[in-house]
Formats: C-alpha cells, structure tokens, sequence
C-alpha cells in the first residue's frame, strides 16, 4: 500500500520509512526538507493522492507556548482536510504518555489539542501514546539545569527506545484503525532522577542530579505515575536503558 510518513527525515521518521519499505510498501517521507510541508500546506496534494494510511509522527521546531500551539493545530487540520480529500483510510499520530495530566505545560496542551482534532475529524485514526525516548535524555538533562546542578523529580518513568517506537508504529500503521489510544513503553520502570543521573555517569558529565519533587518537568509538576502508562494493555518492548547506555559510554 502507499504510506505517507508526515516527518519522515526524523529521528523516527526515518527509521519508519525504512522499516515499512523494507516490508515492500511505497513510502513517502514526507518533510519540508523534501518539499512537503503539513504547516503550509505544500506538496500535501501531491504526496497523499493515492495514499491509504499517513503517520504524523511530526514535531514542532519551537516549545513556546503560542508556536508549539499553533505548529500543531494548523498541521494536523491540514493533514486532516488533504487526507479527507485523498480518501484515506488510516490516520496515525504519534503522541506522549500522560499527555492529558499535563496540561500545565503548554507543549502537552498543543498535543492534546492535536488529538481532540484527530478524534473530531471523519479519518478513521490510531493515536499512539510513547513514553519517554532514550534518545531525549539529554534534553530532560539541559532544561532541569541549575548551575552544576540537575534538579528532577523522582516521578517515575519507562523509557523506550526510538528503534522500539519506529518498529511499533509499523504494527499500528498496517493494523486497522483502532479509532482510540494506544500505549507504548520500554520494559522498565524507575524514577526520572534515576533515569537523568545514569546518563550523566555514562556520559562523564559532572553534574549532579538532585531530587526533588517539586521540580518542574518542562512546566509542569509530576505526580509519581504521570509519565507512565495508566493503561493495563500497554505495548511494552524490549531494548534496555542499560545496553543503551552502554552504547554511547564514554571511556576514558
């Protein structure tokens, strides 16, 4: 079938594309780098004529409240409407766990924005909800800075790995449309400051995690399972932090 993969010269876009063409579909990677562009709308037409499934798994450039808002609204009301007009059958967006006890941040206020506007719309749809990825790490890291000083909360997490997420969205993208939420997360479950303090070790960087529960977790304050699937039949998958830590180790 032709699928079209909204952010597909990302980190997890890319690693769809392949996966699903390798299974022998016709994938377009679809990015403004490439000339599709779900924000102003061009090349949509194009891209989508023909298409049976798209899967935004897109994110916006900017975290400011208005832009990360705005990012998300106008590309997901584009997609919808271009889809709606290509006659396409499956609408799969990549989402976060926890997005909906969030919303003091506006970043997961846009996310849910994002979603109310998939389940309004008439495309049968898929919302898959991540935990965490490996690879964002050092971005929790950066934003919890203080000086030489980390301050996270303890709220736990289960981080997976974007290899695990791009090959689970290949399962989503081919099933039927579930027209509701699923779960996925990796196969442990430990704290955020845990998470944070065992990057810094493997990295050699000296700063040091602090925890407190009081820290904000890009804007918002967590409860202990905010960042965890409340869903009993989540997707768990298999890579470990531990061997991907290892991974990127650095040795002296």
């Amino acid at each position: 079938m032709k699928i079209v993969v909204i952010g597909g010269s990302g980190l997890i876009g890319k690693k769809l594309v392949g996966n699903l063409k390798q299974l022998g579909h016709e994938v377009i990677a679809a990015s403004p780098s490439l000339g599709i562009n779900s924000v102003t709308g061009e090349g949509l037409t194009d891209a989508l004529n023909g298409a049976e499934v798209v899967v935004d798994v897109t994110n916006s450039p900017s975290f400011e409240d208005k832009a990360v808002l705005e990012f998300f609204e106008t590309s997901t009301r584009n997609l919808l409407a271009a889809e709606e007009a290509a006659g396409v059958k499956h609408h799969v967006a990549l989402s976060v766990v926890g997005t909906d006890g969030l919303l003091q941040s506006g970043y997961f206020r846009a996310k849910i924005a994002q979603e109310n506007l998939i389940k309004a719309s008439k495309i049968p749809y898929t919302i898959v909800r991540a935990t965490q990825f490996f690879e964002f790490v050092g971005g929790i890291a950066y934003t919890s800075t203080e000086g030489d000083k980390v301050r996270l909360s303890s709220a736990d997490v289960q981080p997976i790995a974007a290899e695990d997420v791009s090959e689970v969205l290949v399962d989503f993208t081919l099933d039927k449309p579930s027209n509701g939420i699923r779960e996925i997360a990796g196969p442990k479950k430990f704290g955020l400051d845990e998470f944070v303090r065992q990057y810094l070790i493997a990295t050699q960087d000296t700063r040091q995690v602090v925890t407190d529960d009081n820290a904000p977790y890009f804007g918002t304050e967590l409860k202990k399972s905010s960042l965890v699937p409340d869903d009993s039949s989540a997707r768990l998958t298999s890579a470990r932090y531990a061997d991907w830590l290892k991974s990127i180790a650095v040795h002296v």
